[in-house]
């Protein structure tokens, strides 16, 4: 069996009274991050991981900011097309492990509906779905609450 390993990041600035949703979740909060699609961190990180896995280059590359076509999307059909890219290949996934950092909102509340939008979405087990956060005690840009981070590795495997 030949298995691959991903590793995928993505940053967002954080911006008040804008949406913030995270893995699928709209999270209740003063600010929320910013970019061009609906700018899920975690979502981003993962289809990161997913992409360089399967040596497909990167998000930005398949999703281009300054393309229209993907303004204000739902990262959740973002990673159903890298998905479907995978399966193209003849990949699936083996396992996602993914960090947040952020100073505010708590995070593990929401974990597991995250987990669940993540599995409804890519085919797989909640139990093959790791999510984590974490500060970063009050230093830089996050700590400042400018801005929110997402790590994602996985495990693809050919089948």
């Amino acid at each position: 069996m030949k298995i691959k390993v991903g590793f995928g990041f993505d940053v967002h600035q954080l911006r008040q009274g804008h949406p913030f949703i995270m893995g699928g979740v709209n999270l209740a909060h003063t600010s929320g991050a910013y970019g061009h699609s609906d700018a899920d961190v975690l979502l981003h990180a993962i289809c990161d991981a997913l992409l360089g896995a399967a040596n497909l280059r990167d998000i930005g590359f398949h999703f281009s900011n300054t393309d229209d076509r993907w303004k204000g999307i739902n990262s959740l059909l973002l990673l159903k097309e890298v998905l479907r890219m995978l399966a193209e290949r003849n990949w699936t996934i083996g396992n996602i492990d993914a960090m947040i950092c952020l100073e505010a909102p708590k995070i593990n509340p929401h974990i597991p509906a995250m987990k669940a939008h993540i599995a409804e979405a890519s085919g797989i087990s909640v139990e093959d779905i790791s999510i984590k956060a974490t500060t970063n005690e009050q230093m830089g840009f996050i700590g400042r609450k400018e801005g929110v981070v997402a790590y994602a590795v996985c495990l693809i495997e050919k089948i």
